[in-house]
């Protein structure tokens, strides 16, 4: 197929915002632009694909299954993109050596791999040792210098920090539910509406500490009725109405391996983001490898 003449890369942008954003009003926002703006640029690009890409729902828009395809593209291309315009402000193709990183679970299957592939075009002779562990065991490889940063959920983290942080990215947590799900039916979802129903608890990454921390803060307690560390697991249970989970966006996607739907819901009381982010020394240089790392995943991530 060839590229339709009147596509254009504002448009590509404009779709990939309300995306992963959910609303054309939050895109619009964000972008500065008004909503008509994204709606237009969307419903040109469904003409010349000749594909729906959102369903649109009373709340927002999600993802078809073409267009979450068409997405995985376009952010491919966004990122491209932007990698080739700051490559002249990094050492490209000339800096050797050895970074040592650890990783936590959901940082390396939902947020770095593609991260790490875009660094090393950059920097094709550095090498990168990513071990995957735990948030107290980042923590403690850092401190003790075994890693050079560590990659992991901060939002997690304890006062007094030992170790110097910074925020990657913040992710929006939502309610996640199956397309038949009662729920939906209301014009807005509190907790208390979601309290009586059953609830599925992500184990991994400290998930059921962080989901306690929000249940308590609202003075609520959810219906757990299974716990998994599973999170295909978890999106099937979700998908066939099974039960409803709270879970960020990084870690969202419309459809269980089964095919069958999931939607997402915000609640009326906000849930704090999921908060991705470095950890490293702060009493200690980074070496030229580690910096470049560093500097690469700050500004990819707008920094």
């Amino acid at each position: 197929m060839q590229i339709p003449a009147n596509m254009t890369l504002r448009q590509l942008r404009y779709f990939a915002e309300a995306a992963e954003l959910g609303q054309f009003s939050q895109a619009a926002r964000k972008l500065h632009v008004s909503q008509s703006v994204i709606t237009t640029a969307v419903a040109q690009l469904e003409t010349s694909l000749g594909l729906k890409l959102f369903d649109r729902m009373p709340h927002g828009v999600g993802l078809t299954a073409e267009g979450h395809r068409f997405h995985q593209h376009v952010r491919h291309i966004l990122d491209t993109l932007q990698d080739a315009l700051s490559e002249p402000m990094f050492l490209a193709n000339t800096l050797p050596g050895r970074v040592r990183i650890g990783a936590s679970y959901t940082v390396l299957g939902y947020f770095l791999p593609s991260l790490l592939a875009r660094f090393k075009r950059s920097y094709p002779q550095v090498e990168v040792d990513l071990v995957d562990m735990d948030r107290a065991a980042i923590e403690q490889g850092v401190g003790s210098g075994d890693l050079d940063f560590g990659l992991c959920i901060i939002s997690n983290m304890a006062e007094p920090y030992v170790l110097r942080r910074q925020v990657l990215i913040r992710s929006r947590r939502q309610l996640w539910l199956s397309e038949s799900h009662p729920l939906l039916q209301l014009p807005v979802i509190s907790p208390a509406d979601v309290e009586p129903y059953p609830y599925i608890m992500l184990m991994v990454d400290e998930g059921q500490e962080s989901a306690t921390r929000y249940w308590r803060s609202v003075g609520r307690e959810p219906n757990v009725v299974f716990r998994t560390s599973s999170l295909e697991a978890l999106r099937g249970m979700v998908a066939y109405g099974f039960g409803v989970s709270i879970l960020s966006d990084m870690v969202y996607r419309p459809w269980s391996l089964e095919g069958r739907r999931i939607d997402v819901r915000t609640l009326t009381d906000a849930v704090p983001p999921m908060e991705v982010g470095l950890v490293w020394r702060p009493d200690e240089d980074l070496s030229a490898p580690a910096r470049a790392l560093h500097q690469f995943l700050v500004f990819a991530c707008g920094g």
